[in-house]
């Protein structure tokens, strides 16, 4: 054995040792972390009182609902008119009175994440850390965000039902500023990831913040603001559906009715509806984005 290696053993012993000490400690804290986790768990559950009894006490009935929601078709009527019970017709028989509220629920979405957004733009800039014109300026604007986005729709609608009456109106500016404390967080963390060096050189030629925001970083980050957008268009869709419980108009207000009155079928065929129309509102949103992206990346 020659003496180099006789030297080196020793150092190689040492570091597996140090090797495997390093595991057994982070296989330690990883379980004592699961078991915090689990205990945490445990707690929630019982406060919450999500017992599992109660549970599987509950799921039976889960199923039955869901089968009295399902509509009754035979396939010898399926294709009838609507006078015929079984068919496809007779299940859908308010669709032209559904498809505009639908359309006045998608039409509610747009408008409200369009204002939300403009609102989120405005105050995502002096939320970015890297950009915000004073610390007062940043903790005022982030704060401003997140109390925003932390009072639900649902109860901003209950606001407005209450101050404008029942009707879309209430349930746009509801998703409008839930949409704008979303949004203007998402905003703000795209400017802080940008490149600061166009900042630095529209500065460097006498340019205001103004101007250092518009050329030099609004067209680094408006790719992932349109994406950003777009998928708030997605969101607002649903809650756009859920709000109308409060009297904030749209298919969601036909909705609670036909609950209340236990009009199962209709139920289902509502339901149905809302899953489609989200489901190509995800489609079409897609194709915006990826084209969008796509031609300003270009541009770029």
């Amino acid at each position: 054995m020659s003496a180099s290696y006789a030297t080196g053993l020793p150092a190689v012993i040492r570091g597996e040792e140090a090797y495997q000490t390093a595991h057994r400690e982070k296989r330690r804290q990883a379980l004592l972390g699961a078991a915090i986790l689990f205990l945490c768990l445990l707690v929630a559950g019982w406060v919450s009182e999500a017992y599992p009894a109660t549970l599987w006490a509950g799921l039976p009935r889960i199923g039955e609902y869901f089968g009295r929601i399902l509509p009754d078709l035979r396939w010898a009527t399926l294709f009838s008119d609507a006078e015929t019970e079984g068919s496809i017709a007779f299940w859908m028989y308010r669709l032209p009175e559904w498809s505009l509220l639908i359309l006045e629920t998608a039409n509610m979405a747009a408008l409200a994440t369009l204002m939300g957004s403009v609102a989120a733009l405005l105050l995502a800039f002096p939320a970015a850390r890297n950009i915000a014109p004073s610390s007062l300026t940043y903790q005022l604007a982030r704060r401003s965000l997140e109390a925003l986005r932390t009072v639900p729709e649902i109860v901003y609608a209950l606001i407005f039902v209450w101050a404008f009456g029942v009707g879309p109106l209430a349930g746009i500016l509801a998703i409008a500023l839930h949409s704008a404390g979303a949004n203007g967080k998402l905003f703000a963390e795209a400017i802080e990831n940008a490149d600061l060096k166009a900042w630095e050189g529209v500065q460097s030629t006498g340019g205001s913040w103004f101007h250092a925001c518009r050329f030099a970083v609004l067209p680094q980050v408006l790719p992932n603001i349109i994406s950003y957008l777009l998928l708030r268009f997605e969101v607002n869709i649903r809650s756009a559906s859920v709000i109308g419980f409060v009297g904030a108009g749209g298919i969601g207000e036909e909705l609670y009715k036909v609950i209340s009155f236990n009009y199962y079928e209709e139920i289902s065929a509502i339901v149905l509806l809302i899953i489609l129309t989200v489901s190509c509102v995800d489609l079409l949103s897609e194709r915006l984005r990826h084209a969008a992206i796509g031609r300003l990346e270009t541009t770029r």
